[in-house]
């Protein structure tokens, strides 16, 4: 078995509303080890991206530990998160996050501004990023000029292009039509089994679910 990447342990997360507990998250326990693709799936309001937020340091626990990459993430302050977050955490949307009047070159890049990477090596990381999502072609396409499927490709991108320990995926095909969304996943699988990237994606769809190595269901906060 792998060294685990990602380690919950005994984890609750609630929202308070004034004086009111809202729990959504019921000591969740899983370990996800290097090169494993989870898919977390459930109905909606299970849990399933507010677990996903946290594991990416973008939430913090109410109580329990959560450590991805050797890393007890909700120790770190917000400047080290941020940090951290850079190196470990690739996040894909739904809805693509890109910014309209930047390119798809520029929109990739836009991770690597926060490191130290020359001008030159930028371009390399940025070059073979879009090379691997089969965009090498749509360099100087601006998102309105991009396909859903285009855009979410370019979106992946992004989320690759620093080298991350950890692929986060939040209903990566839910905007997409159903050819798209075949194309997607069959990226997703490439990059879990070629590049051996540890993918955690939260769905609806069972097609998509099916590529995944392990599948976890959430349900009414519980992880079954």
């Amino acid at each position: 078995m792998s060294q685990a990447i990602v380690q919950v342990r005994e984890l609750f997360k609630s929202y308070y509303r004034d004086s009111l507990e809202i729990p959504v998250l019921h000591n969740i326990n899983l370990e996800i080890p290097q090169g494993q693709f989870v898919a977390l799936m459930g109905p909606s309001g299970s849990g399933k991206t507010t677990l996903l937020n946290l594991v990416a340091g973008i939430d913090r626990p109410t109580s329990g530990s959560l450590s991805v990459a050797g890393e007890e993430v909700a120790s770190l302050s917000d400047g080290n998160l941020a940090k951290w977050r850079s190196r470990h955490i690739g996040f894909i949307f739904q809805f693509y996050n890109l910014l309209p009047v930047l390119t798809a070159f520029e929109n990739v890049e836009l991770p690597l501004l926060l490191t130290s990477l020359s001008r030159k090596e930028r371009r390399q990381h940025v070059e073979t990023a879009l090379g691997i999502v089969g965009l090498s072609d749509r360099v100087k396409h601006y998102p309105r000029q991009l396909s859903g499927g285009q855009e979410q490709r370019v979106a992946i991108a992004r989320a690759i292009v620093s080298d991350p320990t950890l692929l986060l995926a939040d209903e990566p095909t839910g905007d997409l039509d159903k050819n798209s969304a075949e194309e997607i996943m069959t990226l997703l699988t490439r990059l879990n089994k070629e590049f051996n990237k540890t993918i955690v994606m939260v769905t609806h769809d069972p097609r998509a679910a099916e590529k995944a190595s392990l599948i976890r269901h959430l349900d009414k906060g519980e992880l079954q």
